[in-house]
């Protein structure tokens, strides 16, 4: 079976390029990295416009900052797709301590988890700890009524691929604040999601249930993490919480979209990254740098004055990460659009690091497609053509086209987690030629899907 696969890779490889593409692959490379655009981007879109949670004044001007990068470059087409959004707000900058048997304190670094309701005040209460989600749910109620419980299950470090890591520990942070409050809990504090021992606290999205009682909910760091473990292991300890964070009634947003018209003009290749981020460092990696990996390919395209069979549509959407309505409203929207065939999807939302190759949600002949792509990037250092995730944005796209594949682009995983989330989320983290990397790759990549689909 692998001998018959790779003969027929070798077949579409040799009927699918030519020394032409093999040219015009180098000649986007050459430009990413001579002339490139994406740093000084990423730069404006963090510095002049810093952090961008849905429903914000800087989550608006990021919209009209892509909007106006996208005009600048000459796109055919450049406009705005109206959502409606859920707006959340941390409100007075958190506040929590330990509070030891002997009564001293030690402040420690936490952030409100998206969507948390505040405290009301300040909380204050016994904390009891749990090595993971489900020793809590295993826990008697009588342990946990009126205490403010502390999850500290660990991303497990020996996962080779950091996401993996990161989704087993996921549920720890959406649905902790839901499985405390069933045991009569106060609050819930987490161990961060992130790989190092820092002081670094790491935000993100987490869930509540009409049904039950909503309880505050936040992240300390590893490292405070690390310390209360140590202190519960050697006896008991309070801790004192104080957050202002709240709801408000949603607001109009807008993705923005910018195309180059293909020949054959109803048939859409979308791509892109989410517009919006947290509200705690720049939003860097997490999307900044797909922002600009997606912006700075279909530029290349435009420069080099390339002409695609099928339209290309660049989409920023807007709060992926409280709420996916950017995906969703696009997949709605594109739903409407009678004439549009959409033939394949495309997002980076894995921050702004070495590229390692692209992963695919499709069929296996979509994805033998993917796979045939390899012998052309052999010297571009990728190697990963294969089946895999294609990103929360495009997902719903799934369930709009029938078929549609859906290809995420994948950089290096391992550093990822120190920043997703976290305030150390920000422009100087991210390396130039890593960037610029990452945005040849997709260049090529939309080109050789163009050329043969």
């Amino acid at each position: 079976m692998k001998f018959l696969l790779s003969i027929i890779i070798g077949l579409l490889t040799t009927l699918s390029f030519s020394q032409n593409d093999s040219i015009f692959i180098r000649s986007i490379y050459n430009t990413a990295l001579s002339e490139g655009k994406a740093y000084e981007d990423l730069r404006s879109l963090c510095k002049d416009i810093g952090a961008r949670i849905t429903g914000s004044a800087e989550a608006e001007m990021a919209i009209e900052w892509g909007k106006r990068r996208m005009e600048s470059y000459g796109f055919d087409k450049v406009y705005l797709q109206e959502i409606r959004v859920p707006h959340w707000e941390r409100g007075t900058k958190e506040a929590g301590w330990i509070r030891m048997k002997n009564g001293s304190l030690v402040k420690v670094n936490l952030l409100a988890l998206g969507g948390s309701t505040g405290t009301s005040g300040r909380m204050e209460s016994e904390v009891i700890g749990f090595s993971s989600l489900q020793e809590l749910k295993d826990a008697p109620k009588s342990m946990v009524e009126g205490r403010i419980v502390f999850i500290n299950q660990k991303m497990n470090e020996q996962q080779i691929q950091t996401f993996k890591a990161y989704g087993g520990c996921y549920p720890v942070r959406g649905m902790g604040a839901v499985e405390a409050s069933k045991k009569g809990a106060k609050a819930v504090i987490i161990r961060s999601l992130g790989m190092p021992i820092d002081e670094h606290p790491h935000t993100g999205t987490m869930h509540y249930e009409d049904s039950v009682t909503k309880i505050p909910a936040a992240a300390i760091s590893t490292e405070d993490a690390e310390l209360l473990e140590q202190i519960l292991t050697n006896g008991s300890a309070e801790f004192i919480l104080e957050m202002d964070c709240r709801d408000y009634p949603e607001v109009t947003s807008y993705n923005v979209i910018g195309e180059l018209t293909g020949k054959n003009p109803d048939n859409i290749i979308t791509f892109g990254g989410h517009l919006d981020s947290w509200d705690t460092g720049e939003g860097a990696h997490d999307d900044g740098a797909g922002i600009v990996h997606t912006l700075e390919a279909l530029r290349i395209l435009k420069e080099l004055n390339y002409r695609p069979n099928n339209t290309l549509r660049l989409v920023f959407f807007m709060n992926e990460e409280n709420g996916n309505r950017g995906g969703k409203g696009y997949a709605k929207w594109t739903k409407e659009q009678t004439n549009e065939n959409h033939i394949l999807a495309l997002e980076s939302d894995r921050g702004g690091f070495a590229p390692r190759g692209f992963s695919m949600d499709g069929t296996d002949a979509q994805i033998m497609m993917l796979a045939s792509f390899a012998p052309i990037f052999k010297e571009y250092d990728l190697h990963i053509f294969e089946k895999g995730y294609g990103g929360v944005d495009i997902s719903p796209l799934k369930h709009t086209f029938e078929g549609i594949p859906l290809v995420g682009f994948v950089p290096d995983s391992q550093r990822y987690f120190d920043f997703h989330h976290a305030p150390s989320d920000v422009f100087e983290n991210v390396n130039k030629r890593e960037l610029e990397l990452g945005c040849a790759a997709i260049a090529s990549i939309l080109y050789l899907f163009d050329q043969n689909l």
